[in-house]
């Protein structure tokens, strides 16, 4: 089980979300359709004063904040304060609170907290994934035209570049050959639904490490599979492609991505 005293810190948090949730919000730009709102500074805010007392050695990095990164610190905490803030803005309850801790390079401990939905995900390297205290494991689904995949897009697709492309073409390259294609507009939760066996694959592209700290390790902690698009082991500040699986499928999607764009991290 998780520190207490980060659960309830958490919780407390999870209750500026859902008050926002109910509430008209002032909506600022941070691209031309990527939103923020001053929920997501508040609660980035909150959880920066309070987890900074309760793990003093951490840096902590968070998606509103500015602060500058200590190359010389190995110890880290990616925040993200409402991940699927367009889903927050618009009443779509699939927003939450993701919360990674990294070692050297490796997950250690990972949140994801749903308060409108409540439910508060998370994982300890080495301890199993949870749901609400029931412990979640991934499907066992072993062919990909039976399988449930999510994804995104990314909010360059506004300038029709790589990105865009990449995006489209490998979503209509692997879509025939599966049972069906999600897009609920938050990494952290696709991560987490794959985790406990909604979704049986996942793969997306430009996201940030504060989407995925968490989701990654409640993914592996639950008997998943973790990649970038060739396989290999996902760097969170390096590469620009995820891939997520039960494990049984990975190779398969990896197969039907666009390997006609080149995407550079």
């Amino acid at each position: 089980m998780i520190n207490s005293e980060l659960q309830t810190v958490i919780l407390e948090a999870g209750l500026i979300l859902k008050d926002g949730f109910q509430k008209n919000k002032k909506i600022d730009f941070k691209g031309k359709v990527d939103l923020v709102t001053e929920f997501d500074v508040k609660i980035e805010k909150f959880l920066t004063k309070k987890i900074e007392k309760i793990y003093p050695d951490f840096q902590i990095i968070g998606e509103e904040s500015d602060a500058k990164i200590d190359e010389n610190n190995s110890k880290k905490i990616y925040i993200d304060p409402i991940d699927g803030t367009t889903n927050f803005v618009h009443g779509i309850p699939f927003c939450a609170i993701s919360i990674g801790f990294w070692e050297d390079n490796q997950p250690k401990i990972g949140i994801v907290y749903n308060p409108v939905l409540e439910q508060f995900f998370y994982a300890e390297k080495g301890q199993g994934a949870f749901l609400n205290d029931s412990q979640i494991k991934v499907s066992d689904t072993s062919s990909l035209l039976n399988s449930l995949l999510s994804t995104g897009f990314p909010y360059t697709k506004v300038e029709k570049g790589d990105d865009f492309h990449w995006s489209i073409n490998s979503f209509q390259n692997i879509l025939p050959f599966t049972r069906d294609v999600r897009r609920l507009g938050s990494a952290s939760l696709d991560l987490c639904y794959l985790a406990q066996g909604t979704f049986d694959g996942y793969f997306e592209l430009n996201l940030k490490a504060w989407d995925v700290s968490a989701g990654i390790l409640i993914v592996q902690e639950a008997g998943g599979s973790i990649s970038n698009q060739y396989g290999n082991n996902y760097q969170i500040e390096k590469d620009r492609i995820i891939v997520a699986s039960n494990s049984k499928i990975h190779s398969d999607i990896i197969d039907k991505l666009d390997t006609t764009i080149t995407i550079q991290n």
